[in-house]
């Protein structure tokens, strides 16, 4: 019986479909598994429609209805978030290590160079004025303290670099 009835609407079902899908804009694909999905949904319920061929046009646009107050409600993602890949766990875990493998090395760094990394990487955004009144060290030297820092910073990180 089930089976008699979907071969029976089968071409209605894709005529009506594919007619009022382009109106609306939806794809008459989706309108055809949306309305095949409500008439199992009838079956299982209520049985066969009396009039399955009525119950059909009826169905379709109805389905057509949604499909339009769908589309005026939902707004499409500026970007894919599977394809986001600011928000990547995996990106964001590796940028987490990074950050830590950074923030490791500078605190074995020598003398006052881990205080004055901190201050170069910290969020504030520090002047150089600022890092040298906060480290009590004259604006001029900063420059070469903060070379000398860095080339240790890079001997520190080499090794671990190197393997990557």
């Amino acid at each position: 019986m089930t089976h008699d009835l979907v071969a029976a609407l089968r071409p209605l079902l894709t005529a009506e479909a594919s007619a009022e899908a382009y109106a609306s804009g939806a794809e008459p694909g989706d309108l055809e598994q949306a309305v095949w999905l409500r008439l199992l949904e009838r079956l299982k319920a209520d049985g066969p429609p009396r009039d399955p061929h009525g119950w059909l046009r009826n169905a379709v646009r109805s389905e057509v209805r949604r499909s339009r107050r769908t589309a005026r409600l939902e707004r499409p993602y500026e970007v894919e978030p599977a394809d986001d890949s600011a928000r990547d766990p995996e990106v964001l875990a590796l940028a987490a290590a990074r950050r830590r493998a950074l923030r490791e090395a500078v605190r074995r760094l020598p003398g006052r160079c881990p205080r004055l990394m901190e201050a170069l990487l910290s969020p504030k955004d520090l002047t150089y004025r600022e890092i040298a009144g906060e480290l009590g060290i004259s604006q001029g030297s900063l420059g070469p303290e903060r070379s000398r820092c860095l080339g240790c910073l890079r001997r520190l990180l080499a090794p671990e670099v190197a393997v990557r």
